[in-house]
Formats: structure tokens, C-alpha cells, sequence
């Protein structure tokens, strides 16, 4: 049924990119070469995992929603979803490992948790971007679910300057209320790096941001990856009535 109404949304988007989910170890293993390529490679981040896949712990709970271009049937676009009933199984949430989330534990029941999610370089339109979230929305809406939480990346290529001068400049329009705040296990020193550094938001979280997400905390330093993590949330009731129309239909 999921397949059938994601077969239907991606007819309305780029003839070129259809959308489905993963169902077998080897279509899992396309969205962890892809992963591979996006984060080992260009970013240079310590994954987990051997021939060329990025593999974690929590890959085979998830689901793994795929985007794949027409003619090759190429991965070109990824993004691993963990629903409550597959974090009970995992023993929590990923983002739990970044971030103390004690204060929205009663939400748990209701919230899927997104994360991995990248785009071969060759398709970062916001065509591909745009499937993997209308598929997660329509992920959510069939099962009932109303949050969504993530962690969203910034490189820290910089030392963190870049990361502690965005949080600075959202902060003040996208903290999420004190009853959502969460907080990390190893917070980036905001303090002892420059703030104010013109920098721009990074497309994914600028995404997040344009559909009513809530930045729940302040950075975590993700070492692994070398980047700063912020947790955003997004109520489905949240979702900017102008994206609404488009991806909840």
C-alpha cells in the first residue's frame, strides 16, 4: 500500500526519479555504497563498515527510503527512517547517543527519526530532496505518526566557527519551546568560537526550517563525522500550510 502511494507521488514529480523503499539486503547495501561515497569520500568522515558501505548498528531496523533515477536505476538519493516499533527493537534512537532527549521521551510513541540522508553530487537539485521528503511525509501521515526528529549536520571544517556562528543566528527565530529542548553529550564550546562569521544554512536544514521545524538544541560535536549537530523536530502540524499542500496529500 506505502509502495503504491509513493509510485503515485513520484508520477507528479521528475518523470527522471522514482521513489520507493528498500526490501532487500541489496538494495540496503546501494543506500550504504551511497552513503559511503557522500560522507568517507568527499567528507572525509570515520565510518563504520567495509567494501566501500557505510553500515551501522541501526541499518537493519530501519527502513530505507531510496530515490533512484529512471534510466539507470541508479541510488541517487537516500534517507534511513527508524519508527518507534523499530527503536524499541534498537534500543532508542540514534540521536540519543548525541543528545539527552529525556524531555521528549513521551512524544517516543508518536515520532520517527530520520538521519544518513544524502544526495549523489551529480543530483543536488532540489528535485531529489524534494521525493525523499514528500515520501517521509507520506511515511508518516499513512502510519500515523506526528514527530519527526534528526540530526542535522554542519561541517566543521572550520574548527566550528561556522557551526556556532548558525546556531547563533537561528536561535532566536527557531529554538524549539523549553519542553522540547534537548542536550548534548559533548556540546560544541559555542563560547570559545567566533559567532558571527557570515555563513550560509546549509540546504538541508534550511529545508527543515522552511517546513516549521524547531532547533531543539545547541551543536554536539559529532567526531566521527567531524561536524556539528543540531537536533531539529518537526510536528507534522507544524508543516508550513504552502509545503503541506505539496507533500501531504
Amino acid at each position: 500500500m506505502f509502495q503504491k502511494a509513493l509510485n503515485q507521488e513520484s508520477s507528479q514529480a521528475q518523470s527522471r526519479l522514482y521513489l520507493s523503499i528498500a526490501r532487500t539486503p541489496a538494495e540496503i547495501a546501494e543506500a550504504q555504497r551511497l552513503r559511503y561515497k557522500v560522507f568517507a569520500e568527499e567528507m572525509g568522515a570515520q565510518v563504520s563498515g567495509t567494501g566501500g558501505l557505510d553500515i551501522d548498528g541501526f541499518d537493519a531496523f530501519c527502513d530505507h527510503l531510496l530515490v533512484r533515477e529512471s534510466s539507470t536505476h541508479q541510488v541517487i538519493g537516500t534517507y534511513r527512517i527508524l519508527n518507534p516499533h523499530q527503536a524499541a527493537q534498537a534500543g532508542g534512537y540514534y540521536s540519543a547517543g548525541e543528545f539527552d532527549l529525556s524531555r521528549i521521551t513521551h512524544l517516543f510513541d508518536r515520532t520517527v527519526e530520520v538521519g544518513r540522508a544524502c544526495v549523489h553530487q551529480d543530483y543536488r537539485s532540489g528535485g531529489t530532496i524534494t521525493m525523499l521528503w514528500a515520501g517521509l511525509a507520506k511515511y508518516m501521515q499513512m502510519h500515523h505518526y506526528e514527530y519527526m526528529i534528526g540530526c542535522a549536520s554542519v561541517p566543521m571544517n572550520d574548527g566550528g566557527h561556522a557551526a556556532a556562528s548558525l546556531f547563533n543566528r537561528l536561535k532566536d527565530d527557531y529554538l524549539s519551546p523549553p519542553e522540547y529542548r534537548v542536550f548534548p553529550h559533548n556540546p560544541l564550546p559555542i563560547e570559545a568560537l567566533n559567532q558571527d562569521i557570515q555563513v550560509a544554512c546549509p540546504p538541508l536544514i534550511k529545508g527543515y526550517l522552511r517546513l516549521g521545524a524547531y532547533i531543539c538544541s545547541e551543536p554536539a560535536w559529532d567526531a566521527y563525522f567531524n561536524t556539528a549537530d543540531m537536533l531539529v523536530m518537526l510536528p507534522l502540524s507544524r508543516i508550513n500550510k504552502r509545503y503541506a499542500a505539496h507533500f501531504l496529500k
